[in-house]
């Protein structure tokens, strides 16, 4: 059964390896840190003697498809003894023409596999429908590389920070790491590393940190932005608004900060009309605890009827700043401001 390859990353010794790993996806630092991960496992402490990389992409032009013949050199790599260790380690990187140019030879080596070796191949598509994909299935295994999102890359983020930097980190600071670096995990990962040294002994990575090490004062501005909106202080948040958009912060990533606070007070406005008391529903949504009690009297001055439209503003604007609407994107933020903060 495929899994993601963040599973293997998190507890690579409850596997084991049989001939072949397949590694499938876009994910570049993913597959890299698979290996990383494999590499030790398999060989122990004969890592750089016994490993043995190839371009795929190379092997599948300088191999002439029609002999039907597995490339004599990969072949022999495979079937060779290491002079080191009892295991060798055999990578064709960027695998994918190779896959396809020699599908029946790599099917025909799997039905009797080289004890001494273990084949990784690196591709972007995997269709579980192959003979090949098959007999991976039952003898070795396949890991999906893709790019996580939303809660699965929240996940990820919080358990990475635990495993391998021995510190813990909130679902919403998770987001919030999110929300400004984006979902690649490598450039997450360098945040992470950079976000422990910070807090030293500390714990816990708060939300502060990240807005400290990741945003910086961009990150500050548009959270002081956020402040001035909920606490009705409009001029304030006009001029943090043309703070960013002087310094070339892009609209929709401003859109982003706006988008990440405010979701919250609307899932907490929808749990309250359910009849959750207000501020146990600003907690439930995920309001960092310091906010709270100014969360609950913005919530409050805005009122239900303007509250329940925010999902609504949030979207249009969203859509406006993507073509919809003539207006240039200074106006469309300025509008939503106003909006989001109770002004007519």
């Amino acid at each position: 059964m495929s899994q993601h390859v963040t599973e293997l990353l998190l507890n690579p010794a409850r596997y084991e390896f049989g001939p072949i790993v397949v590694l499938y996806g876009d994910d570049r630092y993913m597959k890299q840190e698979a290996i990383k991960a494999i590499e030790p496992l398999v060989l122990g402490e004969d890592e750089d003697t016994s490993i043995t990389r190839f371009d795929g992409i190379r092997l599948a032009k300088e191999n002439d498809v029609s002999t039907s013949a597995l490339p004599s050199t990969l072949f022999d790599e495979l079937k060779t003894v290491s002079m080191w260790g009892d295991k060798r380690l055999v990578i064709v990187d960027e695998a994918e023409k190779f896959v396809s140019a020699f599908r029946g030879m790599l099917e025909k080596y799997l039905d009797a596999p080289s004890k001494s070796s273990l084949l990784i191949l690196d591709v972007k598509s995997w269709s579980k429908a192959t003979r090949l994909a098959k007999r991976v299935a039952k003898i070795g295994l396949d890991f999906e590389c893709k790019e996580l999102k939303g809660g699965q890359l929240a996940k990820w983020i919080c358990e990475t920070a635990t495993q391998l930097h021995q510190k813990q980190i909130s679902r919403d600071a998770a987001l919030l790491l999110i929300e400004l670096v984006g979902t690649q995990c490598g450039q997450i990962h360098q945040e992470l590393e950079k976000l422990s040294t910070f807090v030293g002994e500390q714990p816990r990575i708060g939300p502060d940190d990240i807005r400290a090490v990741v945003g910086g004062w961009k990150a500050e501005t548009t959270w002081a932005m956020t402040g001035a909106i909920r606490d009705g202080n409009i001029g304030n948040a006009l001029k943090y608004l043309d703070n960013l958009l002087v310094a070339g912060e892009a609209p929709q990533k401003i859109l982003g900060g706006l988008t990440f606070v405010w979701r919250k007070y609307f899932k907490a406005a929808q749990l309250a009309v359910q009849g959750t008391p207000l501020k146990q529903a600003l907690k439930e949504a995920g309001v960092f605890p310091r906010e709270i009690d100014s969360s609950d009297r913005y919530l409050r001055r805005l009122s239900r009827q303007r509250a329940e439209k925010i999902s609504h503003w949030l979207l249009e604007a969203d859509l406006n700043l993507k073509g919809n609407s003539r207006l240039a994107p200074r106006l469309e933020l300025e509008q939503l401001l106003f909006r989001l903060s109770g002004k007519p």
